[in-house]
């Protein structure tokens, strides 16, 4: 299924412009404050001047003969300037009590008018009064009774901050952080999702529902409350529900169910009432419930009402089965764990449509990967076609995934397009895992793992019910030490008996080779995986299947789902534990015995292709066709 990303908002707060205009002023006043500071103190640094008694200025200035030429007077500050200088040099400070003249201090100039004047200004000193204006002082005044008041302000402001912010969070904690996607978000339509065409019509009556409803309440019908998406991860269940909610043209609401889960029990309550309440006054409009398995699993006598997960079940039941008819909303839900939901929320009235997203077929894999190598540079000979064909049980997440793949391989090797070779490596990257080409085996191991893989592909290509051999190698690609790759001839939905038996026996092959050529007691752990294969696919067969010898048509609750006894732990008796385990060593004995006999009677292939490999490392198809066309199926070894 083609999956689209949606731009979410970012969350981030709008900032506040009164704080951060608050805190602009505030910022600038102290900046003026400290700059006039030191400015007057650069000021007060560029002269030097002498403090002196005032008494000693008095007598001095009274000398007709003295050195003194100007005194400036602010305040109570005298600035004096000596004769034969330009600025002040000394200073002196005079009592509050009087004015110099108070003080003994004669200045005859000061009071003659007139041409007198210039007469005596080479004998007496001449006072000039400045008016006492103290900048700095009234600065520093204003700050010191404004900056308090200030950061009360502030401080008070922010204590209103964070109480409203508490009350703020405490009051929205029990609402919906359901993600709204209305008309201006960009849509997703049914030509946007490649395949399920089948779950595409069915889901089709819901647009017609949603977009003519008179149509239908005419006749009586109902529109369906909800419809709840089944399908495996990655199928694009929740692209579906988003391009039902485009077609139809309403808003939509998407919410995951873990989102109604918090540590504090009736918040998933209160939070499933507030976004039905959102999706009331925004009807028509579509609730999509992403893996509602979370919070509507099944109840049982373990739990209670006093349970957070089931009493925001009983809430979505409540609300699904309480809203009117006419409401216009429809709710959405999708999980890949049906088994698992309650019995309540899916019977008719609540979730009345099952749709199955199920895995895509061949074509439909074909046009999703056309749709995510859109607007790729690919060159002109890709085979998109055989890439399908290879990706049987993918995906449309995995799909999307090795077409990036592909893109990230291609400019990793500096090609201007993707290539085939891009196109396989990122297929076999996503399918095992990247090349280990860091990992050196020696020449025991590297034989050892050709005849292994040789083992594999023999048995594959001689069993009548297995699937082709596409392609061999010994190269270590992720877990493995090397890989054997089967392709069916076409999708299918069944597998009988005999193709499970012979999946197994090929399985087998790897083991039985290496016993065949290096003897039973130098078998290697290289086995591991395809011995738990083999034990898995056994197990699902007796359990699930039914198809043991000694337990045909009989099937076994597994672990995932049964109910466990308390002496026993399992869902069967310990009599018929004992026949799963026999049942499930005769098919894996069998498959063992299959692929040895397969490989005794085509030792000398066995030999050819681990020969190739060892020389080759890789072989395609068209390589291995005419060295396994000499295997053929002995007639001591049983077909099925």
């Amino acid at each position: 299924m083609a999956e689209k990303m949606q731009k979410q908002p970012n969350g981030r707060k709008k900032p506040n412009s009164t704080s951060n205009m608050v805190r602009s002023v505030l910022l600038m006043f102290v900046l003026i404050c400290f700059g006039m500071l030191v400015i007057n103190s650069a000021g007060m640094k560029g002269v030097q001047q002498t403090e002196v008694p005032i008494s000693e200025v008095i007598r001095r200035a009274n000398d007709p003969n003295g050195d003194i030429a100007k005194i400036t007077v602010t305040g109570n500050v005298l600035d004096i300037t000596l004769k034969g200088k330009d600025q002040p040099t000394e200073t002196s400070r005079k009592d509050n009590s009087g004015t110099l003249y108070d003080q003994g201090l004669v200045n005859h100039c000061a009071e003659l008018e007139g041409n007198e004047l210039k007469n005596c200004e080479d004998k007496y000193p001449i006072i000039e009064y400045k008016e006492d204006v103290d900048v700095m002082g009234i600065i520093l005044d204003v700050a010191l009774t404004v900056l308090p008041i200030f950061a009360l302000v502030i401080f008070f402001s922010w204590i209103m901050k964070q109480a409203n912010s508490a009350n703020n969070q405490s009051m929205s904690f029990g609402k919906s952080r359901a993600k709204l996607y209305g008309p201006d978000k960009k849509k997703v339509l049914f030509k946007d999702v490649a395949g399920n065409e089948s779950a595409k019509q069915d889901l089709t009556e819901i647009v017609d529902f949603l977009k003519s409803p008179k149509k239908y309440e005419k006749l009586g019908a109902k529109i369906p409350r909800g419809v709840l998406l089944a399908g495996d991860p990655g199928t694009g269940k929740t692209l579906m529900a988003r391009a039902v909610a485009g077609e139809a043209n309403v808003p939509f609401f998407s919410i995951s169910g873990s989102e109604f889960a918090e540590m504090f029990v009736g918040v998933g309550a209160s939070r499933v009432r507030d976004l039905f309440s959102k999706a009331k006054k925004n009807a028509p409009s579509i609730i999509f419930i992403d893996e509602i398995d979370a919070v509507a699993h099944k109840r049982d006598a373990r739990g209670g009402a006093g349970r957070e997960d089931e009493q925001t079940l009983n809430q979505i039941l409540v609300e699904m089965d309480g809203f009117d008819n006419d409401s216009g909303v429809i709710v959405m839900a999708a999980t890949n764990r049906v088994d698992m939901l309650d019995k309540a929320l899916l019977r008719p009235g609540r979730f009345d449509r099952h749709v199955n997203v199920t895995l895509p077929e061949r074509k439909d894999r074909l046009e999703i990967l056309k749709v995510h190598f859109k607007g790729k540079p690919v060159e002109e000979d890709v085979d998109l076609e055989s890439l399908a064909k290879k990706t049987a049980g993918s995906s449309g997440a995995d799909l999307a995934n090795i077409a990036n793949e592909a893109a990230i391989t291609a400019a990793r090797e500096g090609h201007k397009a993707i290539s085939n070779k891009d196109l396989t490596e990122a297929f076999e990257r996503v399918a095992i895992g990247p090349e280990r080409k860091s990992k050196v085996m020696n020449e025991k191991e590297r034989k050892i793992t050709a005849y292994h893989e040789a083992g594999h592909a023999i048995v594959g290509h001689v069993l009548p019910d297995s699937d082709l051999v596409h392609k061999v190698t010994i190269i270590p690609r992720g877990s493995t030490g090397g890989v054997t790759w089967f392709l069916p001839p076409e999708d299918r939905s069944y597998k009988n008996i005999y193709e499970l038996k012979d999946i197994m026996a090929r399985a087998m092959g790897g083991r039985m080779a290496e016993k065949i050529v290096f003897g039973e007691d130098a078998v290697t752990t290289g086995a591991s995986s395809d011995l738990k294969n083999v034990a898995e696919l056994a197990k699902s067969m007796i359990i699930e299947e039914g198809m043991g010898a000694s337990t045909r048509n009989l099937v076994f609750p597994n672990e995932a789902t049964g109910y466990y006894t308390i002496t026993t732990g399992k869902p069967y008796s310990e009599k018929t534990a004992e026949t799963i385990d026999a049942e499930i060593k005769k098919l894996s004995d069998e498959a063992a015995l299959r692929a040895e006999g397969v490989l005794k009677a085509n030792k000398a292939v066995l030999d050819k292709l681990a020969e190739e490999l060892l020389a080759h490392e890789t072989l395609e198809e068209a390589e291995l066709e005419p060295i396994l066309k000499a295997a053929k199926m002995p007639a001591t070894v049983k077909l099925h």
